[in-house]
This record gives structure tokens, C-alpha cells and sequence, in this order.
């Protein structure tokens, strides 16, 4: 897949990358957000953790995706993603579905009725049943390093040494869908 087409300006509207914030934080760090990409398939997972910095004079979205997820190949590969957030959706149960099941083995989009629309300006799609998005080129890619991590984080969150890589995504394009 990862073909680009690019769709019509029809209902879109453009907003500033930081005017969402609080509520991009709220749904990140509560319910969760789409993470999509594309590759070998396009697939979306959910991230609990990330967010939206401003880094070498450019608005950054950062993502952390653990090396064992099929998401990675796919980001490490393209590096590009975007993610979508549901403002005022309650799309619990795609994000509970989504957050649990990999896209190695089941196609996330259809078995949750979601609608992967091409992205504007960059070859990943974003999720049409959201209103809020943000399509990200990589600019930056870390891998943690055990050894510089805190012994109670690791403890708590690596007990099977399956770290992240930080994707350090600019924000090429931010807005809203009807």
C-alpha cells in the first residue's frame, strides 16, 4: 500500500497544531489515541503515551513504539504516520479493540468499522471517523537505551525488555473533518 493520493480541501479545516492540546493530552493519557501508518498494509494501533512537543523550530508529535509491534516496521520503514484523535466520538470500543489486537494478524479497520482515508500530505491515512488530525513525516528516530533508564520505569514497564524507539514526527499538517 503507501501510495499517496491526494484528496480535495472538502470539508477540512486547517488549525494551528497547538489549539487541541489539552484535549489531544486528555485523550492520550486517558482513553488513548489512533496511531496510523502505512507499509507492507496500512494499520492503526493505540498509543497511551507521546505527545506534542516543539523541537529544532519545528511542532513535533512524538511516538513511542515498543520494536516488537507491527506498527514499528511500518514507521521505521515509511517514516511517516499520522494520528487521529475522536473529540467528541466516544469510540471506546474500536480503541479497546485496536489497542489489543496486532495488525500481523487482523485487519484492524475492518473488524472495527473504521475508514482509513489518504492522508493530505503524507502516504499514511488518518481515521475517518475521528475530527481531529495530524499527519507527521519522521524527522528523529531514538532508541531507548536500558542502561539510561530509571530502574523503577524499567521495572514497572520493561520487564520483557521490550523497549520503544521515540519517533520524532514533525507536523506537516493539522486540522479538523467534519
Amino acid at each position: 500500500m503507501c501510495e499517496k493520493s491526494f484528496t480535495g480541501e472538502n470539508n477540512v479545516k486547517h488549525v494551528p497544531y497547538d489549539l487541541y492540546l489539552k484535549e489531544v493530552t486528555e485523550q492520550l493519557t486517558h482513553k488513548g489515541i489512533f496511531l496510523t501508518t502505512c507499509g507492507e498494509k496500512d494499520n492503526t494501533m493505540i498509543i497511551g503515551w507521546g505527545g506534542i512537543t516543539y523541537f529544532w523550530n519545528k511542532p513535533i508529535f512524538l511516538v513511542p513504539v515498543r520494536y516488537s509491534r507491527y506498527t514499528w516496521q511500518n514507521i521505521n520503514s515509511t517514516n511517516v504516520f499520522t494520528v487521529s484523535i475522536p473529540l467528541n466520538k466516544d469510540m471506546k470500543e474500536a480503541i479497546n479493540y485496536c489497542g489489543t489486537k496486532s495488525g500481523r494478524d487482523v485487519d484492524k479497520f475492518k473488524e472495527c468499522g473504521l475508514t482509513p482515508v489518504p492522508g493530505k500530505f503524507v502516504q499514511a491515512p488518518i481515521i475517518g471517523e475521528c475530527s481531529l488530525h495530524y499527519e507527521c513525516r519522521v524527522v528523529f528516530k531514538q532508541s531507548m537505551e536500558p542502561v539510561l533508564l530509571d530502574e523503577k520505569i524499567k521495572n514497572s514497564s520493561y520487564r520483557n525488555n521490550d523497549y520503544h524507539t521515540m519517533f520524532y514526527g514533525e507536523i506537516v499538517a493539522c486540522y479538523l473533518t467534519e
